[in-house]
């Protein structure tokens, strides 16, 4: 049995010992009002830190806006794409670019209001204050009222504003830019499930952040939310075999994600039943869950499975037995997320650098890092909040606190604690890229180079205009950059990056319980 068990001398000298020791550590838990689920209280350095960073970070998503710009704080920004969708009647103005150069692609730009709204949702108490809150409010609802326009009839939706051909031979500002702006439709006979299903989870997701404070709006955005859910469900295929040119820009593997994705939103955003047994009743045949993934802009997988956990964790008891036994599964799999995310893990991943950073490719290598780190920072959240003392990874258990360390490893890599010691957030800290690939960045604001004049791209100067909160693509796995402006494999930001960071940093900011609820 064990020590007390061997003796009667053992038995009355190891006893009270042991219960000396316990008493101890009920006592230091209670004395710092610690749960051992909890989750680690950022540091007053770490408060400073983080919320530097994400004042930054939200600054981006307003660097990339189009349209007529209201209240504009950027002083090299300007209005641009001001005609966009004209040719067809509608208004496409608004929106994001998606990284350095000029295109509008909706694929992306969901995802982007997918996280943010997530974010916003979770941390909205986190993010008030300093104005944090309203940029975030305010970048999001610039590309919801995109995406609605976009949605412009039954089983119809813009999914791109430009030629990326032609796009991406111009180093121009935006604001000054002659190419053509075509528009790329999906309908029912040239469907794309996965850019409809994207859109249907951000604008049901979009439709909670503004449900309190613009009711109508929000019943606008659940409407089309649903609409599009049932076109992506009912005209199935991957748009990017619809349009095979555009494998070479944002390229979907698959698109029966975005429609489980879409249906736990949409579940998040009704309440309906209906929902909710989309999502389990085609899980297994959706692959929604099984081998653990990696959560980005083309796989939502691991994003749906922490997103289902969060209804398992929190029901109550009010779901179905049935759907319950699933979403187990999918908390299952989550699981399995998190044990290939946490270092120490017996299946934990070798795909890291020598620092320690998630690495998985070389384009936009930080995208899997801030993705994961993300969900783990969300996951460690829900484990405190219900007092889930631990996860299981093949027989090793790990707490809350070891996802949030976890995701703190990765954000303090990306702020500079790294091998090269620079900050890959720029306007952040002493170091940091300066020759990023932005073409708004590195032109003057008082010149107007045509498409093909490529002075600006070529310059060894430093960018004229610091895009604070640009998170570039990252280093490659030696640990190494190159702060090249023709180096857009490192250092090209994107606008879904920089959503899931921001995400990220308000998780990292937050020490208080989840939301039980949404509504």
């Amino acid at each position: 049995m064990g020590a007390t068990s061997r003796g009667c001398c053992c038995r009355f000298v190891v006893l009270p010992v042991i219960l000396v020791l316990i008493a101890g550590v009920i006592l230091f838990f209670i004395k710092n009002k610690v749960h051992p689920s909890a989750v680690p209280t950022p540091s007053s350095n770490d408060v400073d830190k983080y919320g530097t960073a994400l004042s930054a970070s939200l600054q981006f998503l307003q660097i990339q806006k189009a349209g007529k710009l209201v209240n504009n704080q950027i002083s090299w920004r300007g209005d641009s794409a001001l005609n966009d969708g004209k040719g067809a009647g509608l208004d496409l103005s608004k929106g994001l670019y998606d990284a350095g150069d000029h295109m509008k692609f909706g694929f992306p730009m969901a995802f982007t209001a997918t996280v943010l709204s997530w974010t916003i949702l979770e941390y909205r108490s986190t993010l008030s204050g300093n104005g944090k809150l309203e940029l975030a409010v305010d970048g999001l609802r610039w590309i919801t009222d995109y995406l609605v326009t976009a949605h412009s009839a039954d089983n119809v939706l813009c999914i791109q504003v430009g030629d990326p051909k032609v796009d991406h031979l111009c180093w121009d500002r935006p604001e000054t830019m002659t190419e053509a702006r075509p528009l790329l439709f999906i309908n029912n006979t040239s469907p794309g499930s996965d850019v409809a299903g994207e859109t249907a989870a951000a604008l049901a997701a979009a439709s909670l952040v503004f449900k309190s404070s613009d009711p109508t709006y929000s019943s606008t955005l659940l409407t089309h939310a649903q609409q599009l859910f049932e076109f992506a469900d009912n005209y199935t295929a991957i748009y990017s075999v619809t349009f095979p040119n555009l494998a070479s820009y944002y390229n979907s593997t698959d698109y029966e994600d975005e429609l489980l994705w879409a249906a736990a939103w949409l579940y998040q955003a009704t309440g309906d039943m209906k929902y909710l047994r989309y999502a389990t009743d085609n899980g297994q045949k959706f692959r929604g869950y099984g081998d653990p993934t990696y959560f980005s802009w083309d796989d939502k997988r691991a994003g749906t499975q922490v997103l289902l956990s969060r209804v398992h964790f929190f029901s109550s008891g009010s779901i179905p037995n049935d759907v319950n036994t699933v979403l187990d599964s999918y908390r299952s799999a989550a699981e399995r997320v998190m044990c290939v995310l946490v270092p120490g893990s017996p299946i934990s991943t070798s795909d890291r650098t020598k620092g320690g950073l998630i690495w998985i490719q070389e384009w936009n290598s930080l995208q899997h890092s801030v993705g994961g780190s993300f969900l783990a920072a969300l996951y460690s959240t829900y484990m405190a909040t219900t007092q889930t003392t631990d996860i299981s990874c093949n027989g090793k258990t790990f707490a809350a606190a070891d996802l949030r360390n976890f995701a703190k490893s990765q954000v303090d890599y990306i702020l500079g604690n790294n091998p090269i010691k620079m900050s890959y957030l720029v306007g952040y800290g002493s170091m940091y890229p300066q020759r990023i690939h932005h073409r708004g960045a590195s032109i003057p604001a008082d010149q107007s180079p045509s498409c093909s004049d490529y002075t600006w791209l070529n310059s060894p100067n430093r960018n004229p205009n610091v895009a604070v909160g640009a998170l570039v693509g990252g280093p490659f796995l030696n640990e190494t950059y190159n702060d090249s402006r023709e180096n857009a494999l490192q250092g090209e930001p994107t606008t879904t990056s920089s959503a899931l960071f921001t995400g990220l940093l308000s998780g990292m900011l937050s020490s208080s319980t989840a939301v039980r609820s949404f509504t």
